[in-house]
């Protein structure tokens, strides 16, 4: 019986789509009799039932070879296109983490939208959404795994588009959807690229592949920016970042998966595609580049927000920096462990922001304050979700640090200071959050705000206690080494950078009066941040104006000149028939000498055209 369940592990991803296709009556509004709330039931229950099955079989394949399933989609010639699952303590982890957030944010979303028309699509989508992410952790093939991406980019354009009535929501719906749609047409150029070369798109047969490739330095490194675009896209790394801060208009149950693992799937892609990237220099180089790019910009611009779900957002892009980093310095434990500690306390950030948008229909923080003491367990949810990126001893992100300074220390000590900045910048960015939301004197807005019930409350419990025990899960994993190996400089470091960022933000003034400063370089920097370095502005000169002018002139020339070459040829026939009609008299001679001629004329044409 045990064996039945890690067997059947493949089809996990499969209880999501269950989830999201009964769910379609409600959402069509086919059943209107019972309302939209058995949709939620219906979705909720898959989501429980995948966390089970994917926990069962975790237990199995621990410390065990890896079970793969293999589907052979086509096969001719020398080309063999298969989907290959795996079924690993590594996918199998991934998994059962991916099912227990969507399962507590599916559960909190069920108090979260009450009350909205639609309910039964946003679960839907919600079942959509988890099937995509549960396929990319468990594929073992770059071709399916692009596949589920793509569903994945589906999934994210429904979902931030869900109050479509809004014109806003519409347009950053779009936003996002193209954004990603960039990085998502360079990785299939690379896959293609990799296919044709590699002869497989199986990633064992990959690896196998790399080991022994000898490639010109040239097409290693623009196949290696190809397979990364793909992942920078949907990790919101620069340049193409922009979008996860416009997704913020969806509802918020959505945002704390994205936030969560949906990005963290971008980057387990990337993970995977390591020893590929490794052929090229250049394409390590690349993400480190991006990675330290990102991670320091976003750190920077998220002090400067007054939006509370923007503020986190950009928050994320920076963490997923150091994932990229980690990967072009090939330290994928490091990757892996950031991720793990990253989900857990940022789907905790995003649950207690979310309570305090519900409760105060406000996410400007200006308008915000007094929330701790009418709102402790959101508020305690908010201190302990940060305590968990912050690297404050012992919780997870303290010990996912530590690995990334142990790593770095001796080979690329720069990027120690890169590490101890972010997270120093974070501890900034959380008790600035803390300070204007939950802290001070109670605004107009928080006077009369309750706390959440419990539909929002047991899922934020819940990741309170996950995210206490990340410590023992990580020591249970052989992860935590022991204190005479512990390298007591990164501990001291991290600690301090945790300690000296929060206490700027504690000193920092934050009054609401003098919000934007008017001495002029202050000014200047609040703005340059505040407007994510003008990253948008600079597009819209460069990119979109490129793509503004090229789209007139190719309509202009379709209009005047292909348009006016085949409207030319109308009417000369037009003219030449109406006038070769009055020559028509009846008379075969007549038309054989025509036809003569016209040929004559043509064959002297022509030999004109070969002489010269």
């Amino acid at each position: 019986m045990a064996e039945y369940f890690l067997a059947t592990s493949g089809w996990i991803p499969f209880y999501g789509l269950i989830g999201a296709l009964l769910a379609l009556p409600w959402s069509t509004r086919i059943i209107r009799r019972t309302g939209p709330r058995p949709a939620a039931y219906i979705n909720i229950l898959m989501s429980a039932i995948a966390l089970l099955h994917g926990s069962i079989a975790l237990t199995i394949a621990w410390d065990r070879e890896p079970y793969f399933m293999v589907w052979h989609w086509l096969q001719t010639a020398d080309i063999d296109l298969s989907l290959t699952l795996t079924m690993s303590s590594v996918t199998l982890g991934a998994l059962s983490l991916i099912g227990a957030l969507s399962f507590l944010a599916q559960l909190y979303a069920l108090g979260y939208m009450e009350k909205d028309w639609a309910l039964a699509r946003f679960f839907a989508m919600m079942g959509f959404f988890e099937a995509a992410m549960s396929g990319i952790v468990l594929s073992d093939s770059l071709l399916l795994t692009y596949g589920l991406l793509e569903m994945l980019t589906l999934s994210t354009y429904l979902l931030v588009g869900f109050w479509y009535a809004q014109p806003l929501v519409v347009t950053a719906a779009r936003d996002a959807f193209l954004t990603k749609r960039v990085g998502d047409i360079l990785l299939l150029m690379g896959l293609i690229a990799l296919g044709t070369t590699a002869g497989t798109l199986e990633f064992d047969k990959l690896y196998e592949w790399a080991d022994t490739a000898e490639l010109s330095p040239w097409f290693a490194a623009l196949l290696g920016l190809a397979l990364i675009a793909g992942p920078i896209g949907k990790c919101a790394q620069f340049p193409l970042h922009l979008w996860l801060d416009e997704a913020m208009e969806g509802p918020n149950p959505a945002s704390i998966l994205r936030n969560s693992v949906v990005v963290g799937c971008g980057a387990y892609v990337l993970i995977k595609l390591q020893p590929i990237l490794a052929l090229s220099p250049i394409t390590d180089a690349a993400l480190v580049i991006v990675g330290t790019v990102t991670a320091l910009g976003a750190s920077l611009v998220a002090i400067a927000q007054i939006d509370i779900k923007r503020a986190l957002s950009h928050n994320t892009s920076a963490y997923l920096g150091l994932v990229f980093i980690a990967v072009g310095t090939q330290w994928t434990g490091f990757a892996l462990m950031m991720l793990f500690a990253h989900a857990i306390a940022k789907a905790l950030l995003f649950m207690s922001i979310g309570s305090v948008i519900l409760t105060t229909n406000s996410q400007d923080m200006t308008e915000l304050g007094g929330l701790g003491g009418r709102m402790p367990l959101t508020s305690s949810s908010f201190i302990i979700g940060s305590a968990g990126l912050v690297g404050l001893l012992p919780l997870g992100g303290f010990w996912a640090l530590r690995l990334g300074e142990d790593d770095f220390w001796y080979y690329e000590p720069w990027l120690v200071g890169v590490l101890l900045l972010v997270n120093a910048l974070s501890a900034v960015n959380f008790v600035r959050v803390y300070r204007l939301v939950f802290a001070g004197e109670p605004r107009p807005k928080t006077r009369r705000a309750p706390e959440v019930f419990w539909p929002m409350a047991v899922p934020m419990v819940s990741l309170i206690i996950i995210t206490l025990l990340c410590p023992f899960i990580l020591d249970r994993l052989s992860l935590i080494p022991t204190w005479q190996y512990l390298h007591k400089a990164t501990v001291i470091l991290i600690v301090l950078s945790g300690i000296i960022g929060l206490a700027i933000g504690f000193k920092i003034p934050l009054e609401r009066s003098l919000a934007r400063s008017i001495v002029k370089p202050i000014k200047f920097t609040q703005d340059l941040l505040a407007y994510d370095f003008y990253i948008d502005r600079l597009y819209r000169v460069t990119v979109v104006f490129a793509v503004e002018k090229s789209a007139q002139f190719t309509s202009w020339f379709d209009r005047f000149i292909v348009d006016g070459i085949v409207n030319l040829v109308g009417v000369a026939t037009l003219f030449g028939g109406e006038g070769l009609k009055y020559s028509s008299g009846g008379q075969s001679q007549l038309y054989v000498l025509t036809i003569l001629v016209g040929v004559g004329l043509l064959v002297a044409l022509m030999g004109w055209f070969a002489y010269y």
